[in-house]
Protein backbone atom coordinates (compact mmCIF):
# COMPACT_ATOMS: atom_id res chain seq x y z
CA UNK A 1 0.00 0.00 0.00
CA UNK A 2 1.35 3.57 -1.17
CA UNK A 3 1.55 6.19 1.49
CA UNK A 4 -1.03 8.53 0.06
CA UNK A 5 -3.53 5.21 0.62
CA UNK A 6 -2.28 4.89 4.19
CA UNK A 7 -3.23 8.35 4.42
CA UNK A 8 -6.37 8.22 3.31
CA UNK A 9 -7.35 4.98 5.02
CA UNK A 10 -6.08 6.90 8.21
CA UNK A 11 -8.05 9.78 7.33
CA UNK A 12 -11.26 7.96 6.62
CA UNK A 13 -10.54 6.21 10.29
CA UNK A 14 -10.82 9.67 12.38
CA UNK A 15 -13.72 10.73 9.99
CA UNK A 16 -15.72 7.22 11.32
CA UNK A 17 -14.63 8.10 15.04
CA UNK A 18 -14.98 11.66 14.66
CA UNK A 19 -18.82 10.88 13.48
CA UNK A 20 -19.50 7.96 16.19
CA UNK A 21 -18.29 10.65 18.56
CA UNK A 22 -20.82 13.37 17.13
CA UNK A 23 -24.11 10.32 16.88
CA UNK A 24 -23.10 9.71 20.38
CA UNK A 25 -23.00 12.47 21.87
CA UNK A 26 -26.30 13.22 20.04
CA UNK A 27 -28.03 10.44 21.35
CA UNK A 28 -27.37 11.46 25.27
CA UNK A 29 -28.28 14.96 24.57
CA UNK A 30 -31.86 13.91 23.00
CA UNK A 31 -32.75 11.84 25.96
CA UNK A 32 -31.47 10.25 29.41
CA UNK A 33 -33.02 6.93 30.32
CA UNK A 34 -34.29 6.59 34.32
CA UNK A 35 -35.84 4.28 36.05
CA UNK A 36 -38.98 6.51 37.93
CA UNK A 37 -41.71 5.73 40.67
CA UNK A 38 -44.91 6.71 40.06
CA UNK A 39 -47.32 6.29 43.52
CA UNK A 40 -51.08 5.90 43.28
CA UNK A 41 -53.87 4.75 45.48
CA UNK A 42 -55.97 1.97 45.18
CA UNK A 43 -59.29 0.31 46.51
CA UNK A 44 -58.70 -3.42 47.38
CA UNK A 45 -61.94 -5.79 47.20
CA UNK A 46 -61.83 -8.29 50.03
CA UNK A 47 -60.53 -10.76 48.50
CA UNK A 48 -57.87 -8.69 47.76
CA UNK A 49 -57.51 -6.97 51.85
CA UNK A 50 -57.17 -10.36 52.51
CA UNK A 51 -54.42 -11.10 50.80
CA UNK A 52 -52.51 -7.38 50.60
CA UNK A 53 -52.65 -8.38 54.78
CA UNK A 54 -49.70 -11.07 54.01
CA UNK A 55 -47.06 -8.01 55.01
CA UNK A 56 -47.26 -9.56 58.39
CA UNK A 57 -45.49 -12.75 56.77
CA UNK A 58 -43.31 -10.73 55.01
CA UNK A 59 -42.20 -8.98 58.28
CA UNK A 60 -41.80 -12.18 60.23
CA UNK A 61 -39.38 -13.49 57.34
CA UNK A 62 -37.38 -10.22 57.76
CA UNK A 63 -37.26 -10.62 61.36
CA UNK A 64 -36.06 -14.51 61.62
CA UNK A 65 -33.63 -14.15 58.83
CA UNK A 66 -32.40 -11.04 61.09
CA UNK A 67 -32.49 -13.41 64.38
CA UNK A 68 -30.55 -16.08 62.89
CA UNK A 69 -27.87 -14.05 61.24
CA UNK A 70 -27.76 -12.45 64.26
CA UNK A 71 -27.68 -15.52 66.56
CA UNK A 72 -24.93 -17.16 63.71
CA UNK A 73 -22.32 -14.29 64.50
CA UNK A 74 -23.04 -13.87 68.30
CA UNK A 75 -22.51 -17.72 69.20
CA UNK A 76 -20.39 -18.78 66.12
CA UNK A 77 -18.82 -16.08 64.37
CA UNK A 78 -20.04 -16.82 61.10
CA UNK A 79 -21.50 -15.03 58.82
CA UNK A 80 -24.80 -16.05 56.88
CA UNK A 81 -25.41 -14.82 53.70
CA UNK A 82 -28.35 -14.07 50.85
CA UNK A 83 -27.51 -17.73 49.54
CA UNK A 84 -28.13 -19.19 53.34
CA UNK A 85 -31.39 -17.46 54.21
CA UNK A 86 -32.75 -18.48 51.25
CA UNK A 87 -32.01 -21.86 52.19
CA UNK A 88 -33.84 -21.60 55.62
CA UNK A 89 -36.73 -19.97 53.81
CA UNK A 90 -37.46 -23.18 52.45
CA UNK A 91 -36.49 -25.55 54.87
CA UNK A 92 -39.34 -22.80 57.12
CA UNK A 93 -42.06 -23.66 54.31
CA UNK A 94 -41.33 -27.67 54.52
CA UNK A 95 -41.91 -26.88 58.60
CA UNK A 96 -45.45 -27.74 60.03
CA UNK A 97 -45.18 -25.15 62.26
CA UNK A 98 -44.40 -22.71 59.62
CA UNK A 99 -46.02 -24.22 56.23
CA UNK A 100 -48.22 -21.09 56.13
CA UNK A 101 -45.16 -19.16 54.65
CA UNK A 102 -46.03 -21.54 51.28
CA UNK A 103 -49.26 -19.36 50.98
CA UNK A 104 -48.04 -16.06 49.73
CA UNK A 105 -46.28 -15.47 46.75
CA UNK A 106 -42.68 -16.31 46.79
CA UNK A 107 -41.60 -12.97 45.36
CA UNK A 108 -42.08 -10.45 47.85
CA UNK A 109 -40.68 -13.44 50.49
CA UNK A 110 -37.81 -13.22 47.98
CA UNK A 111 -37.42 -9.43 48.56
CA UNK A 112 -37.53 -9.40 52.47
CA UNK A 113 -34.42 -11.30 52.13
CA UNK A 114 -32.97 -8.97 49.94
CA UNK A 115 -33.61 -6.20 51.91
CA UNK A 116 -32.28 -7.38 54.65
CA UNK A 117 -29.15 -8.36 52.90
CA UNK A 118 -28.85 -4.64 51.27
CA UNK A 119 -29.11 -3.53 55.10
CA UNK A 120 -26.34 -5.71 56.30
CA UNK A 121 -24.17 -4.63 53.10
CA UNK A 122 -24.84 -0.87 54.55
CA UNK A 123 -24.20 -1.65 58.25
CA UNK A 124 -20.59 -3.08 56.45
CA UNK A 125 -19.76 -0.36 54.51
CA UNK A 126 -20.62 1.75 57.98
CA UNK A 127 -23.36 3.93 55.75
CA UNK A 128 -26.44 2.53 58.09
CA UNK A 129 -26.39 1.17 61.87
CA UNK A 130 -26.70 -2.40 62.71
CA UNK A 131 -30.60 -3.52 61.13
CA UNK A 132 -33.39 -3.49 63.32
CA UNK A 133 -36.34 -5.97 63.78
CA UNK A 134 -39.51 -4.50 62.02
CA UNK A 135 -42.15 -3.84 64.34
CA UNK A 136 -46.46 -4.21 63.66
CA UNK A 137 -47.24 -0.15 63.47
CA UNK A 138 -43.60 1.41 63.68
CA UNK A 139 -42.29 0.12 60.20
CA UNK A 140 -44.05 0.46 57.05
CA UNK A 141 -45.74 -2.48 56.04
CA UNK A 142 -45.06 -2.92 52.12
CA UNK A 143 -44.63 -5.92 49.41
CA UNK A 144 -42.18 -5.41 46.51
CA UNK A 145 -43.50 -7.59 43.15
CA UNK A 146 -41.30 -8.11 40.26
CA UNK A 147 -42.20 -8.58 36.48
CA UNK A 148 -42.65 -12.49 37.44
CA UNK A 149 -45.08 -11.61 39.92
CA UNK A 150 -47.46 -9.53 38.47
CA UNK A 151 -49.00 -8.75 34.75
CA UNK A 152 -50.11 -5.23 32.98
CA UNK A 153 -52.19 -5.13 30.40
CA UNK A 154 -54.18 -2.53 29.19
CA UNK A 155 -53.47 -0.10 31.86
CA UNK A 156 -54.37 -2.91 34.51
CA UNK A 157 -51.81 -4.55 37.04
CA UNK A 158 -53.05 -8.02 38.22
CA UNK A 159 -51.20 -9.26 41.17
CA UNK A 160 -49.43 -12.90 41.44
CA UNK A 161 -52.39 -15.33 42.84
CA UNK A 162 -55.34 -12.82 42.22
CA UNK A 163 -57.94 -13.10 39.67
CA UNK A 164 -59.46 -9.40 39.80
CA UNK A 165 -56.66 -6.21 38.86
CA UNK A 166 -56.69 -3.52 41.18
CA UNK A 167 -59.37 -0.56 41.34
CA UNK A 168 -56.62 1.93 41.02
CA UNK A 169 -57.20 5.63 40.87
CA UNK A 170 -55.22 6.92 38.08
CA UNK A 171 -54.18 10.23 39.15
CA UNK A 172 -51.66 11.07 36.36
CA UNK A 173 -51.01 8.98 33.16
CA UNK A 174 -47.83 6.73 33.30
CA UNK A 175 -45.01 7.49 30.02
CA UNK A 176 -46.30 6.42 27.06
CA UNK A 177 -44.62 3.12 26.25
CA UNK A 178 -43.74 2.69 29.46
CA UNK A 179 -43.27 -1.45 31.09
CA UNK A 180 -43.74 -1.42 34.61
CA UNK A 181 -40.65 -3.58 36.10
CA UNK A 182 -41.72 -3.68 39.73
CA UNK A 183 -44.53 -2.55 41.43
CA UNK A 184 -44.93 -1.98 45.45
CA UNK A 185 -48.10 -2.47 47.25
CA UNK A 186 -48.12 -0.34 50.74
CA UNK A 187 -50.50 0.07 53.64
CA UNK A 188 -50.37 2.99 56.48
CA UNK A 189 -51.74 3.33 59.78
CA UNK A 190 -54.69 4.76 58.63
CA UNK A 191 -55.36 2.00 56.51
CA UNK A 192 -55.06 3.22 52.98
CA UNK A 193 -53.21 1.36 50.37
CA UNK A 194 -50.89 2.47 47.53
CA UNK A 195 -49.05 1.07 44.87
CA UNK A 196 -46.10 2.50 43.31
CA UNK A 197 -44.60 1.69 39.66
CA UNK A 198 -41.19 1.45 38.90
CA UNK A 199 -40.91 2.38 35.07
CA UNK A 200 -37.96 3.68 32.59
CA UNK A 201 -38.87 6.95 31.27
CA UNK A 202 -36.77 9.32 29.15
CA UNK A 203 -36.00 12.64 30.31
CA UNK A 204 -35.37 15.33 27.50
CA UNK A 205 -32.09 17.86 28.60
CA UNK A 206 -32.98 21.08 27.09
CA UNK A 207 -29.76 22.41 25.37
CA UNK A 208 -27.64 24.87 27.27
CA UNK A 209 -28.05 28.94 27.36
CA UNK A 210 -26.57 31.71 28.13
CA UNK A 211 -29.61 33.69 28.98
CA UNK A 212 -29.62 33.87 32.96
CA UNK A 213 -32.74 34.12 35.14
CA UNK A 214 -33.37 34.19 38.95
CA UNK A 215 -32.85 36.89 41.78
CA UNK A 216 -29.63 38.85 43.02
CA UNK A 217 -30.21 38.96 46.75
CA UNK A 218 -28.82 41.87 48.97
CA UNK A 219 -29.29 45.36 49.67
CA UNK A 220 -29.88 46.37 45.91
CA UNK A 221 -32.00 43.17 45.48
CA UNK A 222 -33.15 42.80 41.57
CA UNK A 223 -34.65 40.47 39.67
CA UNK A 224 -33.50 39.70 36.09
CA UNK A 225 -35.93 38.33 33.39
CA UNK A 226 -35.29 35.94 30.60
CA UNK A 227 -34.28 38.42 28.14
CA UNK A 228 -31.68 40.37 30.67
CA UNK A 229 -33.84 43.08 32.10
CA UNK A 230 -33.58 44.21 35.68
CA UNK A 231 -36.52 45.09 37.89
CA UNK A 232 -36.67 46.09 41.30
CA UNK A 233 -38.03 43.45 43.70
CA UNK A 234 -41.22 43.69 45.63
CA UNK A 235 -39.39 43.05 49.28
CA UNK A 236 -36.98 46.61 48.22
CA UNK A 237 -39.91 48.80 47.31
CA UNK A 238 -41.08 48.27 50.14
CA UNK A 239 -38.30 48.46 52.50
CA UNK A 240 -36.93 45.58 54.14
CA UNK A 241 -38.56 42.13 53.64
CA UNK A 242 -39.70 41.78 56.78
CA UNK A 243 -41.65 44.99 56.09
CA UNK A 244 -43.29 43.72 52.97
CA UNK A 245 -44.31 40.40 54.77
CA UNK A 246 -45.93 42.47 57.58
CA UNK A 247 -47.85 44.89 54.99
CA UNK A 248 -49.23 41.92 52.79
CA UNK A 249 -50.20 39.87 55.42
CA UNK A 250 -47.65 36.99 55.33
CA UNK A 251 -46.79 37.44 59.40
CA UNK A 252 -49.48 38.19 61.53
CA UNK A 253 -49.30 41.10 63.79
CA UNK A 254 -48.44 40.78 67.76
CA UNK A 255 -50.98 41.83 70.27
CA UNK A 256 -49.50 43.39 73.35
CA UNK A 257 -50.51 41.79 76.22
CA UNK A 258 -50.80 43.55 79.52
CA UNK A 259 -47.93 44.68 81.42
CA UNK A 260 -46.90 42.76 84.38
CA UNK A 261 -44.61 43.74 86.99
CA UNK A 262 -42.96 46.61 88.54
CA UNK A 263 -42.51 49.59 85.72
CA UNK A 264 -39.04 51.32 86.15
CA UNK A 265 -39.13 54.78 87.12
Amino acid sequence: MSLSAQTRSFGSGIADLVLSDCVASVWVMAGRVVKRAFRYRFYPTAVQRTACSDVRVYRYVYNRALAERSRAWSQERRRVSFADTSKMLTGWKRDTETEWLSEPSKGPLQESLRQLQGAFDRFWRKQSRYPQFKRKGRSKDSATYYANCFTYRGGRIRLAEQSEPLDIRWSRPLPEGAVPSQVTVSRNARGRYHISILVEDTITEHPSTDEVVGSTPGSRASTRSRRGRRSPTRATNAGTVSGWRRRSGCWPRRRRGPVTGPRPD
